[in-house]
């Protein structure tokens, strides 16, 4: 890092986006929030334009100029920024004139927010109280259905060994098989809380794992994309529990589809972010994304509650599972979803803060 860099090296340890501007509007620095926001790299923007580093609306192309030429500060909310990769963010913008003693050439510094960024903590903090009073509940009734199902199916059995009658045998085995259907339902409800394995993994290798099944179970024209970040470090982690949470996220995409469609499997490495209320130096995010029907309004703000499905069939279970294996790694799940795309990212620690 050069000297000039090297004071404003606490911007770094910031959640919000920093740039800095100098007088043609060039980048001179971005912090890692604004790397993670803009989806770039410091080392591919630094001396180029700010408008071929994103798009932006004439309101903060005229808050700019202001600050460059009158010296005048700016806030401005809901401001809509077009990321390289078409991307569209809606932020809130603050233009701050910077004192030329401060930093030689550097003019201008620009903080970028997202406006959900705090409504999204606070969503995040009540979603997950909210699921581990429904994860505790549902554990207990599983707990207490498991039980006696054992003992219908018994009784069942018994029953079905002193009938003499063939045809009856018929219902017997029907309360033998919808037991088995339902201890199976009840055994997938209490398996997240199995103790976690820790190892090193390599999310590359849980993802061609991933990759291999789901090309498996739907050999038809399901194609299955590969975007990886093969920089990324290995992890800490339960290897199954990494790769059932993302298959059943892509599974459950893979079967929205009816097998036919397109996943892309997307990695990228995320520096200095705030996960579960905790600061990460280094964290990775994984994307799987769909070109799907997207996920029914009524349920969206419900899927990853225990027992909530949008397909018919389904056990509401996949998605309630990954949220809790992903929460066991310290990391944090979420969706955005309309007809043609669904997004599930996944973020997950690297390195402590």
């Amino acid at each position: 890092m050069n000297t000039t860099h090297a004071n404003f090296a606490g911007l770094d340890l910031l959640a919000s986006a920093v740039l800095l501007i100098d007088d043609a509007l060039s980048v001179r620095y971005i912090n890692p929030s604004g790397e993670n926001l803009l989806a770039v790299s410091s080392r591919a923007v630094i001396g180029k334009p700010l408008s071929a580093v994103c798009t932006y609306s004439t309101t903060l192309q005229a808050a700019l100029d202001n600050g460059l030429h009158n010296n005048w500060g700016y806030t401005g909310q809901n401001i809509e920024v077009r990321r390289a990769d078409g991307e569209r963010l809606h932020l809130n913008c603050t233009v701050t004139p910077l004192r030329p003693d401060i930093a030689a050439g550097m003019r201008l510094l620009l903080e970028l927010q997202p406006i959900e960024h705090h409504l999204a903590a606070t969503r995040e903090e009540r979603l997950i109280e909210q699921q581990q009073a429904s994860r505790e509940l549902i554990r207990n009734l599983a707990h207490e259905i498991k039980n006696p199902l054992g003992g219908l199916r018994g009784a069942a059995q018994l029953l079905e060994h002193e009938l003499n009658n063939p045809s009856l045998k018929e219902y017997t085995q029907v309360i033998i098989k919808e037991a088995d259907r339902l201890q199976d339902l009840m055994q997938r409800l209490l398996t997240p809380h199995r103790p976690m394995l820790p190892t090193t993994v390599n999310i590359h290798e849980i993802l061609e794992r991933v990759r291999s099944l789901l090309r498996a179970e739907f050999p038809g024209s399901l194609a299955v994309r590969r975007d990886y970040d093969t920089s990324l470090p290995e992890l800490v982690g339960d290897r199954e529990q990494l790769i059932q949470a993302v298959l059943n996220i892509a599974r459950n995409a893979a079967q929205a589809m009816a097998g036919e469609g397109e996943i892309i499997l997307r990695t990228r490495a995320l520096r200095q972010v705030t996960l579960a209320k905790k600061r990460y130096r280094l964290a990775m995010e994984i994307k799987v994304i769909d070109n799907g029907p997207g996920i029914p309004d009524e349920i969206r703000e419900r899927m990853f509650y225990p027992l909530v499905s949008g397909r018919e069939g389904g056990s509401g279970l996949g998605l309630t599972i990954a949220q809790n294996f992903i929460q066991h790694h310290h990391g944090t799940i979420d969706c955005s979803s309309h007809p043609g795309k669904t997004v599930f990212t996944l973020r997950l620690p690297v390195e402590q803060a």
